[in-house]
């Protein structure tokens, strides 16, 4: 067997795959050395914060001793609305992709986060503008499959998260008059 350098092999394998260098330097750019499993847990943090930063009520849902539990039918309620809460990051092409929305579960709106290199941006929508299309279009996770979707958005689909407070009480004027 002719000697290999298995290291040099790899190495030159992730050069051809890497991440767009658009992340290099970047103020987020710590988000792409986040494992994709704690993604969603940043975004949470995220928007806890800026809940509190706001004076919005924020809660999540816990157990029966009082921890917070990763399953549920909705990720974070604020002010009273229940959330499907989606976090991606820009992809190659400058898009996002929010997977894994599911419309049997029991929430009144999905709240999803864009993390660009340098920008934050947000997009809500009710479940029943999910739910018809509105949102945008839902293209299934799974050929065949009708249990989980993804969504994706441009950053020109999306707002700044600076009008995140101004875009949460719209939509719940929209969820009181029935929308």
């Amino acid at each position: 067997m002719p000697n290999r350098n298995f290291n040099e092999i790899l190495i030159e394998v992730l050069a051809r795959h890497s991440d767009s260098d658009k992340w290099l330097g970047a103020p987020f750019e710590k988000i792409k050395r986040v494992s994709n499993a704690l993604v969603g847990k940043v975004g949470q943090d995220f928007v806890e914060r800026v809940c509190e930063l706001i004076e919005f009520e924020c809660e999540f849902p816990v157990n029966p001793s009082g921890k917070r539990v990763n399953v549920s039918p909705w990720d974070i309620r604020i002010e009273g609305v229940a959330f499907e809460l989606k976090t991606a990051t820009e992809d190659v092409v400058g898009a996002f992709q929010f997977n894994h929305i599911r419309y049997h579960r029991a929430y009144d709106a999905v709240l999803c986060l864009g993390i660009s290199p340098a920008t934050i941006y947000y997009g809500c929508w009710t479940k029943a503008e999910v739910t018809t299309g509105k949102a945008g279009s839902l293209v299934s996770m799974e050929k065949g499959a009708n249990a989980s979707y993804k969504l994706t958005k441009k950053p020109s689909q999306l707002e700044s998260v600076t009008t995140f407070e101004d875009g949460i009480l719209d939509l719940i004027a929209k969820l009181e008059d029935g929308a």
